[in-house]
């Protein structure tokens, strides 16, 4: 049972940091998008 458990962290610590690595790329390439010179 403590081994269902731990790995049920263990995949939500993994999807949390999924998560930010997606918003993270997202909002560089807004922010590329928005300071690019190309108008």
């Amino acid at each position: 049972m403590k081994k269902l458990i731990v790995l049920a962290l263990v995949a939500l610590g993994g999807f949390a940091v999924w998560r930010r690595l997606q918003q993270d790329r997202a909002e560089l390439d807004l922010w590329t998008e928005a300071t690019s010179a190309d108008n």
